[in-house]
């Protein structure tokens, strides 16, 4: 009985199509497309070389423009000039983009000489944020004190204009630097300083 089961299996039906003959016709047809079916691929248009070239480029073009600025005034502007524009701009920015002011609040302006100003900031992606608007902003202010003759110099000064979220656990902790018998009061009495 084995031997009949096998049997049965090895037996494999094995159909031919026939051949057609000129008098009929092949029954499937397989038709080819003219054209691919599927969409072709769409580029972005964004090329991160034709990016880095293009920034070079522009780089370029804004070294070779000089300004002539012997014939514009050059009046006398102080500190507090200097400090009251760039409060007037945060406070403008704080309603207006406060993304801008987030990011540029931390910025420290000095003046260094008559005509330099010096202009101090925390990171690369703060003067980025900064850059937005800079150039409204020199403008204004050289209008503002009749000097066009000012140079602003950049400067990144990380470690000084950081800036520290205050909690009271790190101000309870720096009062036990200067006085260590409250680090035994806290253990006694368990402030909750969260």
């Amino acid at each position: 009985m084995p031997t009949q089961t096998l049997e049965k299996k090895q037996e494999v039906e094995i159909k031919v199509q026939p051949q057609p003959t000129p008098e009929q016709p092949p029954l499937e047809v397989i038709k080819k497309a003219s054209k691919p079916l599927s969409k072709p691929n769409i580029s972005s248009g964004f090329s991160i070389n034709s990016f880095i070239n293009k920034e070079e480029k522009t780089d370029e073009t804004e070294k070779s423009v000089i300004v002539n600025t012997d014939n514009l005034p050059e009046h006398h502007f102080t500190e507090t000039d200097l400090q009251n524009e760039w409060a007037e701009l945060l406070k403008q920015l704080r309603t207006k983009d406060p993304v801008v002011f987030n990011a540029i609040k931390a910025f420290k302006l000095h003046k260094i000489d008559e005509k330099v100003i010096q202009i101090s900031y925390p990171s690369d992606s703060a003067k980025g944020e900064f850059d937005k608007i800079s150039i409204e902003f020199f403008n204004h202010f050289k209008h503002k004190v009749n000097n066009h003759s000012i140079v602003f110099e950049f400067k990144k000064d990380h470690e000084n204009l950081k800036i520290e979220i205050v909690t009271k656990k790190k101000i309870f902790e720096k009062f036990v630097e200067m006085n260590p018998l409250l680090k035994d009061l806290d253990d006694l009495m368990k402030f909750d300083l969260s």
